[in-house]
């Protein structure tokens, strides 16, 4: 009975380490604040800088789970490329070795032991200080810090001190450890606790525990194979956050998978040759703590070193597992995918999701605004139908995007993931009615059709200014949303002053045409619609500016006077500048 509650106990002391590695890891993704994620998107080609990247982002959150997470999200949303996410991915493996190199302090005995409950203790005071007095959010977050690093060592040191009474000793340890010298066992071993535990680092440190209380009973033949199966145990979860992601994203989790499978298997080909030949000095000599620790590092480290020249062997094995479909089937493909909740624990990536899902509504409304111009021209409808369809998608987007902005709503933000989630809010409902004027100009054109009217030539070239002004306003408000940059943000008022100009032009020269029975007036009314839709698209264009300088600036809100404030604070010169080139670029002179 007394073994049973110290075995409850153990289990008592993973959960509590398990829960303050989550506590840890999360409140440092917390305090990074982006910075992880922008520095992960402007990774280069180069391989090393990658892997050095992986290496220091993953040593940071404790986790490689969460960095490979965060690959496949950026890989995903197309921010970073499949060749920056080899790199990554590798220096990741490397990164997470380190959770056991700082634990080892924990399993010590005598003043080791000691000095890490100490450091426990003094962490947990000043963690809980930290959250009971701090008013600012950022300083909660380290307190919360503080408070993960706490329970994770004392939920070291309560394994070991209930596991040593057990473990010391017993004929029963050694003989299991005995049987998981079969590599095949261990590896599996391996793998399932890591899966169960949703951390390599996690299993690695649970092998530490046992070491160090068994006295003796881990041995080097035993301990490598598992140390080897929780490196393919990791790759679990990025497997499945990629199921409903695109192929880009399902190849980057496949690299994880294929990097850890191969090194795995050359890794043991390697140790089991060199055994049988010549034969491991330390192969049956006890494997301690700190053996386990720098096993795990060199073990990754030699892997990735090895890896380094077929990074492109390692992507194109990808590739070819999820090779690329047809044009067609891939346009098909709904940004609805990116959703995925299970990237709702980290917020950041989760946000860089949405946004490129917003980002796809912009464009399916500017295929639909472009396709519903050339009915003027030449009417189909059979393009009719598909811009029916677009319009079917823009509305479900919408709704399924505001959906998932209302969960990620719910979860702990920063300020400035706040912001961006309201944001987010807004340019959904911006480009969704920017697909809603482009279904009436369909209508206009349709309702032409059928009265066999037509517009003048004159009237037709017209109406190609004003739409390749608005055709280009929309990419703009696309490209600044997908990049927040401030040169594009600048560009889109001029433009849109420039619409109004040209809308209000073109209305009193139509109305003259009119008067002079030059147009009908069952026809000169379908102009005008035109032109109110168009001018309302470039409304809703401006707004979007807005809101994204409103988030980038770090504003509450943004009147439109303040937008304009702000555009001349940015560059007077550059305003007028790009004014007057976008009155001469869309100007009815050009037609006379």
């Amino acid at each position: 009975m007394t073994n049973f509650f110290r075995i409850l106990a153990a289990v008592g002391g993973l959960a509590m380490f398990i829960y303050g590695m989550k506590t840890l890891s999360t409140g440092l993704e917390k305090t990074a604040g982006g910075f992880m994620e922008k520095v992960l998107a402007k990774v280069s080609g180069n391989i090393l800088t990658s892997i050095l990247f992986g290496a220091i982002v993953t040593a940071a959150v404790q986790s490689s789970t969460a960095t490979t997470v965060i690959v496949i999200g950026l890989v995903n949303a197309g921010l970073l490329k499949l060749r920056g996410a080899v790199g990554i991915i590798m220096g990741a493996n490397i990164g997470t070795t380190m959770t056991a190199q700082i634990t080892r302090l924990a399993g010590g005995s005598g003043d080791s032991n000691n000095f890490s409950t100490t450091v426990s203790a003094v962490l947990a005071i000043a963690g809980i200080l930290f959250i009971m007095i701090a008013k600012k959010n950022k300083y909660k977050t380290i307190g919360e810090i503080l408070i993960g690093v706490s329970i994770l060592f004392a939920g070291i040191n309560t394994m070991k001190s209930n596991l040593e009474p057990i473990l010391k000793g017993s004929e029963a340890v050694r003989s299991l450890f005995g049987l998981l010298q079969n590599p095949v066992l261990g590896i599996l071993v391996g793998i399932v606790v890591t899966i169960c535990t949703q951390s390599s680092a996690a299993a690695v440190i649970i092998l530490q525990t046992i070491s160090s209380g068994s006295g003796g009973a881990v041995l080097f033949a035993s301990a490598f194979p598992i140390i080897m199966g929780t490196n393919i145990g990791t790759c679990a979860t990025p497997l499945l956050s990629s199921l409903k992601s695109s192929k880009n994203a399902k190849r980057a989790a496949l690299l994880h998978f294929y990097f850890n499978l191969i090194g795995t298997i050359l890794f043991l080909i390697v140790i089991y040759t060199v055994q049988a030949t010549v034969g491991w000095s330390f192969w049956d000599k006890e494997f301690t703590q700190g053996d386990i620790a720098n096993f795990h590092t060199i073990f990754n480290v030699i892997v990735t070193a090895i890896f380094i020249p077929f990074a492109g062997v390692l992507e194109k094995l990808a590739c070819i597992t999820v090779p690329d479909k047809p044009d067609e089937e891939e346009d098909v493909f709904s940004k609805e995918d990116l959703l995925d909740e299970r990237f709702l624990v980290t917020p950041n990536v989760a946000i860089a999701q949405t946004r490129e899902a917003v980002v796809q509504m912009g464009i399916y409304a500017r295929k639909n605004f472009e396709a519903a111009c050339m009915m003027f021209d030449k009417y189909d409808s059979r393009e009719i139908e598909k811009i029916n369809e677009r319009e079917e998608l823009l509305d479900r987007l919408e709704d399924r995007v505001g959906q998932y902005l209302i969960k990620l709503n719910d979860c702990k933000l920063n300020e400035d993931e706040g912001r961006m989630v309201t944001t987010l809010f807004h340019l959904i409902s911006e480009f969704e009615r920017i697909g809603d004027y482009s279904v009436n100009l369909c209508e206009t054109a349709s309702v032409l059709y059928e009265e066999e009217a037509h517009f003048s030539e004159r009237a037709n070239h017209e109406l190609m200014v004003v739409h390749g002004a608005i055709a280009e306003i929309i990419g703009l408000a696309i490209e600044a949303t997908k990049t927040m940059d401030m040169n594009v943000l600048t560009e889109i008022e001029p433009l849109e002053e420039v619409v109004d100009r040209l809308v209000e032009e073109l209305k009193a020269v139509h109305i003259d045409r009119s008067k002079n029975g030059q147009c009908p007036i069952e026809v000169g009314i379908h102009f005008l619609d035109i032109l109110t839709n168009v001018e309302r698209i470039s409304d809703h264009c401006s707004n979007i500016a807005i809101y994204l300088i409103s988030t980038k600036k770090q504003y509450e809100t943004l009147k439109k006077h303040e937008y304009l404030d702000e555009l001349h604070k940015h560059g007077p010169e550059t305003y007028e500048k790009k004014l007057k080139e976008y009155s001469a670029k869309y100007s009815l002179e050009t037609l006379a």
